[in-house]
């Protein structure tokens, strides 16, 4: 990789911010490869070097991936001056750079994918790369099997085109709550409680179980987050890697 500021690094690696990091390095308590670090401008190679602080090697990753369970009442910002931003839950490691794909609405619970890579975000969120995103909802009223005709359809939702064509599994239906996933491949502004609208029902309850590959962990709480393993990062990449399909056409699914 190419050298990077050792300020940057030590910062990165959660050590404090670049003017506390740089204390470090003028206390002498940093070295590189055996020499005490001549300062924070000093451009160093993670990877083809020995850099240690207080005797304990820093390790730098490039970019950093969490699952969260987004609670209601969080917003899905990177800084908002009257609410709690998703990003203020990753307290480790505390990166500066890191920023939610996508959005949920603050009452709306579930997956959310933190990061600081920005090609993968954008992939994912590409409109024309239709990935995948299932939600569990429960709304007001009955839904029917006329209902998921009309999702698999496309949904009039005040916009010059429908919506695309939408996955609606109905999973309990009762006078007056029912209880549904829905999948589907865009990310307009409250789409998924516009498309319920569109067939008069009302979301109470809206949770993010899957985008793409990524699914929620059962094992995070509300509020809770952990790494992505490596075999995650590879399936979401390979999935914003994928060929782009068609206007209208539906990807193929995995056999």
């Amino acid at each position: 990789m190419e050298p990077i500021r050792l300020d940057k690094l030590l910062a990165d690696a959660g050590l404090g911010s670049r003017s506390q990091v740089r204390q470090l390095i003028r206390k002498g308590l940093v070295t590189v490869d055996g020499a005490p670090a001549k300062g924070g401008e000093q451009k160093v190679d993670p990877e083809g070097q020995e850099i240690l602080c207080q005797g304990e090697p820093m390790a730098y990753a490039r970019f950093s991936y969490f699952l969260l369970n987004k609670p209601a009442g969080v917003v899905s910002a990177v800084t908002d001056a009257r609410d709690k931003t998703v990003v203020e839950l990753i307290e480790e490691p505390k990166r500066r750079d890191l920023f939610p794909v996508g959005r949920l609405d603050k009452d709306t619970e579930g997956l959310l994918l933190i990061t600081n890579d920005g090609l993968l975000a954008s992939r994912l969120l590409s409109p024309g790369r239709h990935v995948e995103k299932t939600y569990y909802a429960e709304v007001d009223g009955p839904l029917s099997e006329l209902d998921v005709s009309l999702f698999a359809e496309g949904l009039d939702i005040g916009e010059p085109r429908r919506t695309l064509p939408a996955r609606l599994e109905i999973e309990e239906s009762g006078p007056e709550r029912s209880q549904a996933r829905l999948t589907i491949t865009e990310g307009k502004y409250h789409q998924v409680k516009r498309m319920f609208q569109a067939i008069g029902r009302r979301v109470r309850y809206l949770k993010r179980l899957s985008m793409g590959p990524l699914g929620l962990d059962p094992a995070l709480a509300p509020g809770e987050y952990r790494p992505l393993s490596r075999e995650e990062v590879e399936a979401l990449k390979r999935e914003a890697a994928a060929p782009r399909p068609r206007e209208g056409q539906k990807k193929e699914e995995a056999p």
